[in-house]
């Protein structure tokens, strides 16, 4: 998948979920320095890279209770990174800046590990509840690092397949939306950039389109009103998109790769529009469950969803549930439609599939929300993540 963000705009990174590992440091460390010298992270920041993952997978057998680590795939226009992320169930720590001091341990080592991930990142997040489980982030970048990436992304997810699946038929992407027009050969071109063609690694074996309806806008519920092919505001946005491919395994996977290919590629500024697109994309697929929300500058968001994707809008107190419609994008999609909601400046847009439960409360997210969204994504992962399907959720904060 190629690059997302635009330069000057919310920073937008591609990301790609390549494999989760539990009790196997051996096997961790092993993936992370093939990752690392496919991607071109350079010889000294791959060892570096080796060296966090050693400890992080050294905890988890250690420390943690169902522990389990993902290496991913970053990609901006200008570079490519590898992210770790670390996610148990217990049993948490009561006071986190303490665990990241040098010299503090809880089973007689030396204590240097947490702090010694955190120097070597270019970017360290964690999150930790005690009785419940910790959350980490860790991203690295090659030397030297773009000016770019010193902010970061105000869009993050991730993807869990169900059991021993080794592929996940659940996705989710985002991009920026300049306002700009592209040819369809130069948003392919931008969508495959050459420098980044061998970065992959295969961890795997791997209808019409709706007539429009007359415009119409009735007020909704809270400051939500209905509307039809609204029409983007000025400036940027950001466009975000999560897409569940029926059931699971391989032909899930190829119905959410396609719906991922088709609006990363798709000139479309609204909602509503690229769902038209991926809904062309996926004839011919098993089909998806597709929820498609633009964020811009002055908080307003446009909603469209089709099929069982769970969307909110969410702060510390409040949650404002976002109404999809009924269908499966790819077969049979009914007509489309558009809300436009406002998004608090402290807030988050959350979607997910139904590998989550929608049972969550404000509650639950009110102490992860200040941090980056990758890591509010796997804590909500972590809390409602069922099991019992391919799992996905994205967090988007305000693109202000």
């Amino acid at each position: 998948m190629g690059p997302v963000n635009a330069p000057r705009g919310p920073l937008l990174v591609d990301c790609e979920d390549m494999a989760w590992f539990r009790d196997q440091p051996e096997a961790a460390r092993g993936a992370a320095a093939a990752l690392g010298r496919r991607i071109g992270l350079g010889e000294q920041r791959t060892a570096e890279l080796v060296l966090a993952v050693s400890e992080l997978a050294s905890n988890i057998v250690k420390h943690a209770v169902d522990g389990s680590l993902l290496l991913r795939t970053l990609r901006t226009r200008e570079v490519a990174g590898v992210e770790v992320v670390v996610v148990d169930t217990g049993p948490g720590m009561a006071d986190v800046p303490a665990a990241l001091r040098d010299g503090t341990s809880s089973t007689g080592t030396l204590g240097i590990g947490l702090g010694a991930v955190q120097r070597l990142a270019d970017s360290f997040d964690i999150h930790s509840r005690p009785g419940q489980g910790t959350v980490q982030l860790a991203r690295f970048w090659p030397r030297p690092t773009p000016p770019s990436l010193t902010s970061e992304p105000v869009v993050g997810g991730i993807t869990r397949p169900i059991g021993s699946e080794r592929i996940c038929g659940d996705a989710w992407a985002a991009r920026t939306d300049t306002g700009e027009q592209t040819t369809p050969r130069q948003r392919e071109e931008t969508s495959h950039p050459q420098s980044l063609g061998a970065a992959r690694l295969d961890w795997s074996a791997m209808t019409a389109t709706p007539r429009p309806e007359a415009p119409v806008r009735t007020e909704a519920r809270g400051r939500s009103v209905r509307v039809h092919a609204a029409d983007p505001g000025p400036g940027r946005g950001v466009l975000v998109m999560s897409c569940d491919g029926l059931g699971h395994g391989p032909l899930a996977a190829l119905a959410a790769q396609a719906a991922v290919q088709a609006f990363r590629t798709g000139d479309a500024r609204t909602p509503e529009q690229a769902m038209q697109q991926v809904h062309k994309a996926l004839r011919g697929t098993r089909g998806a469950a597709v929820a498609i929300a633009r964020l811009e500058g002055d908080g307003r968001v446009l909603f469209c969803g089709t099929g069982n994707i769970t969307a909110a809008l969410v702060t510390a107190t409040t949650r404002s549930n976002l109404l999809s419609h009924p269908g499966i994008v790819g077969h049979q999609m009914h007509q489309l439609r558009t809300y436009e909601h406002h998004l608090p400046a402290h807030g988050a847009l959350v979607m997910h599939s139904d590998g989550l439960s929608g049972r969550w409360r404000p509650a639950d997210l009110a102490d992860l929300l200040p941090h980056q969204p990758a890591l509010i994504a796997t804590g909500l992962l972590r809390l409602a993540g069922t099991r019992r399907d391919d799992a996905s959720a994205v967090i988007a904060k305000a693109a202000r």
